[in-house]
């Protein structure tokens, strides 16, 4: 009798379906790792571009003013030739929290160089709770309550926190959504302290100590 072909074995239904689903699970991971590493491009971005000063310059000089709860008139127009640190923040966002001891000791450190560090708050309600806070936590830098004009100025304000940097001719240069790490807050404050304004002269005399 002729040599015969042993026959094929059968395929086994349940290794196909475990072949299936590895391979949907495998794109499924692929699919969520760069769903991650675009949520951390998105996040991260800003922070690294105030850290290195590659970024996109924004080109707004927004104009705004307000009273700080202790009474100082604060006016963008009296901070040409200073580089302002604008921070949009709530009491009850947790984030806000953790950056504000790095607001703090920036103001403390660098506002005899020409840095102004300013807080616009966007709690609902009166100013007691928002002045209890600042004050539990030794806040001494102007804070204000945020307005609608004080968001549209700024392009809209989506999440919070949101920090601006402003250098000295008053464009801002950086925005930055979230938790802003500190030693990204100081590199990039230093670089637009080293620049020249476009008239320093302009520098207004408010005390901001």
């Amino acid at each position: 009798m002729p040599n015969q072909e042993p026959p094929a074995p059968a395929s086994n239904p349940d290794e196909n379906v475990r072949s299936r689903r590895s391979r949907w699970l495998t794109w499924g991971e692929r699919i969520l790792t760069g769903a991650i590493l675009l949520f951390v491009a998105y996040r991260l971005g800003p922070q690294l571009g105030a850290l290195t000063g590659v970024g996109p310059d924004l080109g707004r000089a927004p104009v705004y003013e307000f009273v700080a709860l202790d009474g100082l008139d604060v006016r963008s127009a009296d901070l040409v030739g200073r580089v302002v640190v604008l921070n949009f923040w709530a009491t009850w966002c947790g984030p806000c929290k953790l950056e504000m001891p790095s607001l703090q000791s920036l103001h403390e450190d660098r506002g005899g160089d020409g840095v102004v560090v300013l807080g616009l708050a966007t709690d609902v309600g009166g100013a007691s709770a928002v002045e209890g806070f600042l004050a539990e936590r030794e806040i001494s830098y102007p804070v204000g309550r945020a307005t609608t004009a004080h968001r549209q100025a700024f392009g809209g304000i989506n999440a919070i926190p949101t920090t601006f940097l402003i250098d000295k001719r008053g464009v801002v240069r950086h925005r930055v959504v979230g938790y802003f790490a500190p030693p990204a807050l100081r590199l990039a404050v230093r670089r637009l302290l080293a620049e020249e304004a476009t008239d320093s002269t302009n520098a207004g005399t408010t005390a901001f100590r």
